[in-house]
């Protein structure tokens, strides 16, 4: 890296680039301390020198979020505070995933992934929210938190002119040579339009882990494409109509169905094929000089159909009449959903007397279609949900009281119900002008019943209930040691409970705790360092009987150091250390990796618009397997990705 650093610095040099200092303080992530929500956004310069392979990769570093694998967007999944992913499902249903207000990858199917089969090229923006609070605009159920991914708009590339702009990025990995590529066309004919086409094809065959052994026994192929359209028009450009699609199909042969294994086990082998598609008409309008009136309305429809062929004679049950009828429906299943939303809301700004509001308050209404699998039961569930979301501001303090209520009626050959949940919370900030700031929130939400439980009456007429308690404070400072300087820095206590729990077979009651650190500072010259970190406990009630709640994420503390040349070299070093976790005399060991990234790109010279990016993954070469993950991490990794702006 160092030799790759000097190379970029001699090559910079023999155009007569002259690398000044930093003009202002800069680090890799921006800590939320201006918000009591627990949230972390990913912009779409950490996106890009992340060089993730995967959605699941570019959250990995967020506190309180655990991969369960992630490397492959088979048999993977995300986890946030002990919700979400696990060894089984993809999605325990109580985190919330939304791609341009599209909600995805939330099916509970046996032993396969979140379903995110999308591509990380196409994102320029991730949010993500830890538990409930800052949620009930969104959703509900949302218990651990949720993640909202952006497509890129035209302009991020045009700049609101008119013209044209085409973006090429390759990239390459070492380990499962690894190869992407992605064509970004950006058009605005005119400055009220802009057009946005990608297309994005990923590959990678088998990964080795640290021991030289196979992560798993498959590769994958993700062909990716995204269009995105946006016209405003009206007085000052008050409306806006946006357009955005994106698909993504991969096909598998002979891979273990099972897509949690590293290698083909009981379930044995199926020809997979996946297709998912998200689409969203958004139409906006900011009415001129009337703070009241900020509406918009949103309809967006998710799909993906999964279907699954058993290969013949891969089962070691196959022969078992006592084994095989309950397998076989499992591995010949064919999942295919559509979850179509739409959303109406307005937001307006006033003031009563002091008290300055940003009020959000709207009306949603879902729909999803799920066939009949032989595996799992079909339905339909429609929703009907009204909400408001309120920040009061007065001097320092800013209370957000919100509320969402939802009603649900679900029909299906298994019987018809109808539920309904009143929902919501209070958060609290209070900024001194010393930079210093505390916050608290308490939130209620339910997790109302889902149509893979449609063979369970009594979970069909009940939901899982969790209440979240946080406190917190937080410290934002520029010129804190020296001229220049940033500081920021935001800890977070929380404590929630979950109960008439119906996710997991056995349990009544679910008690979670814990800690999360986010912290960076920077400086005039380019250094800069960041750290993240998670400390969290857990106990459940299973079968009447006290233990430590499996899922419970394991300790971890993150921490990058760097120093950026200007806008254009940026080298930096992580390194992430995970604690000890036992569970069920099943212990997994502490590990600490190192990544190392380099990123130059040249502001001037025949070199101007290229961009080059170096990351060596598990420097070390480490040989471990992450808390939650069912399979060994990703061994050395070196990355190399070139683009280049025409």
């Amino acid at each position: 890296m160092a030799s790759a650093a000097t190379l970029l610095t001699t090559a910079a040099t023999a155009q007569e680039i002259t690398l000044d200092p930093v003009l202002l303080a800069k680090s890799k992530r921006e800590v939320q301390t201006d918000t009591a929500t627990s949230e972390t956004i990913v912009t779409e310069e950490e996106v890009e020198d992340r060089q993730a392979g995967t959605i699941a990769e570019l959250v990995d570093s967020v506190p309180g979020v655990t991969l369960v694998n992630g490397s492959s967007p088979q048999g993977s999944g995300i986890n946030i505070r002990g919700f979400g992913a696990n060894g089984t499902y993809g999605n325990d249903q109580k985190v919330l995933i939304q791609v341009d207000g599209a909600n995805v990858g939330s099916e509970e199917l046996y032993r396969i992934g979140t379903q995110l089969y999308t591509d990380p090229a196409l994102y320029k923006e991730v949010k993500v929210i830890r538990g409930m609070a800052g949620t009930f605009e969104y959703g509900s159920g949302a218990i651990g938190g949720m993640v909202q991914l952006e497509t890129k708009d035209a302009s991020d590339f045009t700049g609101g002119e008119t013209g044209f702009k085409l973006r090429q990025t390759l990239q390459f990995g070492s380990n499962g040579g690894q190869f992407a590529s992605s064509s970004i066309l950006a058009w605005q004919p005119t400055e009220d339009l802009e057009l946005l086409g990608n297309y994005t094809y990923r590959s990678q065959e088998a990964q080795k882990d640290g021991n030289g052994d196979n992560v798993s026994d498959d590769g994958y192929e993700l062909p990716s494409w995204a269009v995105k359209a946006r016209y405003r028009f009206g007085q000052d450009r008050a409306h806006a109509l946006t357009l955005s699609m994106a698909e993504t199909t991969s096909e598998e042969k002979d891979v273990p169905y099972n897509s949690f294994a590293a290698s083909t086990d009981s379930f044995g082998n199926v020809d997979r094929s996946v297709f998912s598609e998200t689409r969203t008409l958004r139409y906006t309008y900011d009415a001129p000089g009337n703070d009241l009136i900020h509406v918009s309305v949103e309809h967006s429809r998710a799909e993906q159909q999964i279907d699954s062929s058993y290969v013949s004679g891969s089962s070691i049950y196959e022969a078992s009449p006592f084994i095989w009828p309950s397998l076989q429906p499992l591995v010949n299943a064919d999942q295919h959903y559509v979850t179509a939303k739409t959303t109406v809301k307005n937001q307006s700004l006033f003031s009563t007397g002091v008290l300055r509001h940003d009020l959000r308050f709207g009306y949603e209404h879902i729909q999803k279609d799920r066939l009949d699998a032989s595996s799992a039961p079909g339905g339909k569930d429609l929703r009907d949900a009204f909400f408001a979301v309120d920040d009061i501001q007065w001097g320092g303090l800013t209370l957000t009281p919100a509320i969402r209520y939802e009603k649900q009626a679900i029909r299906s050959d298994y019987g018809d119900y109808a539920n309904e949940a009143l929902m919501g919370g209070l958060s609290a900030r209070y900024a001194f002008q010393n930079g210093m700031s505390v916050f608290g929130s308490a939130a209620y939400s339910e997790n109302l019943p889902i149509l893979d439980d449609l063979t369970n009456a009594d979970y069909m007429e009940r939901s899982e209930k969790a209440h979240t308690f946080e406190l917190g404070a937080a410290y934002d400072r520029t010129g804190l040691f020296a001229e220049g300087d940033s500081a920021a820095v935001k800890l977070t206590h929380y404590r929630t409970e979950l109960w008439d729990v119906t996710s997991y077979s056995g349990v009544t009651n679910i008690a979670l705790q814990g800690y999360e650190l986010e912290g960076s500072y920077s400086t005039e010259t380019g250094f800069y360092t960041d750290v993240n970190s998670t400390w969290s406990f857990g106990r459940d009630t299973t079968n009447g009987a006290d233990n430590d709640w499996q899922y419970t994420l394991a300790n971890q503390l993150s921490v990058t150091l760097g120093k950026r040349w200007n806008e254009e070299l940026d080298l930096s070093w992580e390194v992430v250390a995970n604690a000890e976790r036992e569970y069920a005399d099943t212990v997994t060991e502490a590990s600490v990796v190192h990544n190392l990234r380099a990123t130059y790109r040249p502001q001037a010279g025949v070199l101007d618009g290229f961009e080059v990016r170096l990351g060596l993954e598990n420097a070390g070469d480490l040989d471990y397997t992450p808390y939650l993950a069912t399979r060994s991490a990703p061994g050395r990794n070196l990355k190399l990705t070139l683009t280049k702006t025409f």
